[in-house]
């Protein structure tokens, strides 16, 4: 009887092993990820397990044969490189969402009372920023530092970090008095309570995230359907309270 059990639940083990999907996702979607996948499981049994890091970091682990079945950068640059590269199953990366850049410093910051200005106070010394060779956000940030043509007096402050998650790390531990960050991270619970953040004028390049499906996915039916998901009107209208502007 006991035997005729457990028989009787293997399929079932196999097909729940099967409905989930690992997902390598840029280091800016960590606040965002838990509850879009919980939603996303809620609504279709399908679990998501999700590995954080730069978006080049992943792209080169990615492209040394690391088992992911869905790419979501923090741009079109890196997942357009695996496509090239022959990795993708999509002929060309899918756009997902749009980030936002803001300024964010810590309650206690002499950064306060917090704007764009107060970069340039003689007591903020150190802004936190993502390195522009291995993350998006960096680039934007050194994009927009140049366009406002405050590159070349806050060169001497930035502290690089290798992500822009990292980036946030050093001012909330004051390592930096501010940190130049994803909207995502700043407008997450956390963050909220330590700090306050503005936002940058729109003088870089669009952040456009996009992601693409590996051809090495175990399950690509399933990881199709995820990033179908992600584009919907209904998930794009819900990206704004989590830091991200819809890709229209």
């Amino acid at each position: 009887m006991a035997l005729a059990l457990l028989l009787a639940l293997v399929p079932c083990t196999a097909l729940a092993q099967q409905k989930e999907i690992h997902v390598a996702a840029a280091a800016d979607l960590q606040p965002v990820m838990p509850a879009l996948t919980a939603a996303y499981e809620h609504a279709t049994g399908v679990k998501v397990i999700v590995s954080f890091g730069s978006s080049a970091t992943l792209t080169q682990q990615l492209s040394n044969g690391d088992p992911q079945d869905l790419f979501l950068s923090a741009d079109y640059i890196h997942p357009e490189q695996l496509v090239v590269a022959g990795l993708s199953v999509d002929p060309r990366p899918v756009a997902y969402a749009r980030g936002v850049l803001v300024l964010w410093a810590r309650k206690d910051s002499p950064a306060q009372p917090l704007s764009l200005d107060s970069m340039v106070k003689p007591s903020v010394q150190k802004i936190a920023i993502a390195n522009d060779l291995h993350a998006p956000y960096g680039v934007a940030a050194k994009q927009a530092l140049r366009a406002l043509r405050l590159l070349d007096p806050l060169t001497p402050k930035l502290v690089v970090a290798e992500n822009v998650l990292q980036s946030a790390q050093f001012a909330e531990s004051g390592n930096a008095q501010a940190a130049i960050i994803s909207q995502t991270i700043a407008n997450s619970p956390h963050f909220r309570e330590l700090g306050t953040y503005v936002p940058f004028p729109t003088v870089y390049a669009p952040i456009n995230q996009c992601g693409i499906v590996m051809k090495s996915a175990k399950n690509p039916g399933l990881a199709h359907d995820f990033l179908r998901w992600l584009t919907s009107k209904e998930t794009q209208e819900n990206l704004k309270k989590y830091g991200l502007d819809p890709v229209q």
